[in-house]
C-alpha cells in the first residue's frame, strides 16, 4: 500500500491530522495527491472524521436584521475556530432550519409550504424530499405546519429519517383528536404514515431541541413532566420519565440535550444549572454529572437557554449573546454578541450542529 505521507509520519498519524481539518480545508487538500483525494471516499476515514467531529459540537444561529425584516443570515459558533458565516444559498430557496442532527439540516421552504430539504451545508449536498400523498387531503392543525419536525441521521449506516408530526384535521373539517405522523425513509425515498391519539403541547424551545439517540427521537413536553419518544425501529410513541419530579414556579426550567451520545436533561433554577445524563437507556438510570453555580451571571439567568454541550463545555444563548461555559476551568466566555437590533432573540433560532462528511444522497 502506498504511503499517505512522506515517510516521516505513519499513515494513522496523517489520517488523524486530516480528520481534524474543517471539511472545506479537507476538500482543498484532496488536490495534494491521489491518495489524499481517495481518503474522502474511504469508509474508515469517513467514520474517523465523524467520530472526531462528534467531540467538537457547534451551534448554528439565524441572525435577522430588524431594519431589513426579509434579510437574515446564518452564523456558526465553534469553540475552537470562533465565529464564521454560514450559507444555504446552494438550495436556491428561502428556507428556515427546522431540525439538525449529526451534521445534516432539515429545512422548510418559506414561500412554498410543505417543501422540505435535507442538506449538508459543508459539502453543499442536498436532497429535495418528495411530497407526501397525504398533503392534499390532510392538514396539520392549527396553521397547516407540522408541530414537530425531527431529523434522525445514523452516520454508521449513512441513512436518515425526517419526521413531521402534529394534530390532524381533514380538509374542511375541525380537528378530530388524531395525532398524525409522517416519516420519510431516505433508503426507500418515500413517506410512511402513523396515526395515534396524543394531546401534547410544546414550547418553541421544545420543538427545536429534539434529540436523536438509540434510534429514537425525543421531545420535552411543555409541562416538562415527561419526554415524548418516537421509536423509529418500531414506529411507536412512548413516554419517558424525567430524573426528578417537575418543579414548577418562577425561575425553574428544564431543557433536553445530548451529551456524548446519551440523552441529557439540564435543569436551570435561579442559582444553579444541574446536568443529568441517562447512563443506562434501557434501565432508565439517570445520574447527575455536573452542578454549575450561576451566581456570576445572575442577571442573565432568566434569559439563558442551553443549546449544545460536551463533557468539556456547554453552549448557551441569550437574546443577543452566545456564551460558552468551560466545565473544567469553571469559566464563562462570550463567543458572539449581536451588534445591532435583532427582530428575534438568538436562542429562538439556535440549533446544535457539528461538521460531518455525512452524505444526504
Amino acid at each position: 500500500m502506498e504511503k499517505l505521507g512522506d515517510g516521516i509520519f505513519p499513515d494513522e498519524v496523517v489520517m488523524q491530522i486530516l480528520a481534524r481539518l474543517p471539511v472545506k480545508s479537507l476538500f482543498r487538500s484532496k488536490t495534494v495527491c491521489k491518495l489524499w483525494y481517495k481518503l474522502t471516499f474511504d469508509k474508515y476515514f469517513i467514520q474517523l472524521y465523524n467520530d472526531v467531529s462528534r467531540k467538537n459540537p457547534m451551534i448554528l444561529v439565524e441572525i435577522s436584521d430588524s431594519l431589513l425584516e426579509c434579510k437574515s443570515s446564518l452564523i456558526c459558533v465553534d469553540n475552537l475556530r470562533g465565529v464564521f458565516e454560514f450559507s444555504l444559498n446552494f438550495l436556491n430557496d428561502r428556507v428556515k432550519v427546522r431540525a439538525s442532527c449529526n451534521g445534516l439540516l432539515c429545512c422548510s421552504s418559506i414561500p412554498d409550504m410543505g417543501v422540505y430539504y435535507v442538506c449538508n451545508p459543508v459539502t453543499r449536498e442536498f436532497r429535495l424530499l418528495p411530497k407526501s400523498r397525504e398533503r392534499p387531503v390532510t392538514r396539520f392543525y392549527p396553521d397547516g405546519e407540522a408541530t414537530l419536525v425531527g431529523l434522525a441521521c445514523d452516520p454508521a449506516f449513512q441513512k436518515f429519517n425526517v419526521v413531521l408530526a402534529g394534530s390532524h384535521r381533514t380538509f374542511g373539517h375541525r380537528p378530530d383528536g388524531k395525532f398524525i405522523c409522517l416519516v420519510f425513509d431516505s433508503e426507500l425515498n418515500k413517506w410512511r404514515k402513523l396515526i395515534s391519539f396524543q394531546d401534547e403541547h410544546f414550547t418553541h424551545m421544545n420543538k427545536n431541541q429534539v434529540v436523536f439517540v438509540n434510534n429514537a427521537l425525543h421531545w420535552l413536553t411543555v409541562s416538562s413532566s415527561y419526554i415524548l419518544v418516537l421509536d423509529l425501529s418500531c414506529d411507536i410513541w412512548k413516554k419517558m420519565s424525567l430524573p426528578y419530579d417537575p418543579i414548577y414556579g418562577a425561575g425553574n426550567r428544564t431543557y433536553l440535550l445530548e451529551l456524548d451520545g446519551c440523552l441529557s436533561v439540564i435543569q436551570i433554577s435561579e442559582a444553579w444549572m444541574i446536568i443529568w445524563v441517562l447512563k443506562d437507556y434501557w434501565k432508565d438510570e439517570w445520574s447527575v454529572v455536573d452542578k454549575v453555580s450561576l451566581r456570576c451571571i445572575r442577571g442573565m439567568v432568566p434569559g439563558i437557554f442551553p443549546i449544545s454541550q460536551t463533557s468539556e463545555y456547554v453552549f448557551l444563548a441569550t437574546h443577543k449573546q452566545v456564551l460558552v461555559y468551560h466545565r473544567r476551568s469553571q469559566v464563562w466566555k462570550e463567543m458572539y454578541s449581536v451588534k445591532y437590533s435583532s427582530t428575534l432573540p438568538l436562542w429562538f433560532s439556535a440549533h446544535a450542529y457539528r461538521s460531518t462528511m455525512f452524505s444526504c444522497n
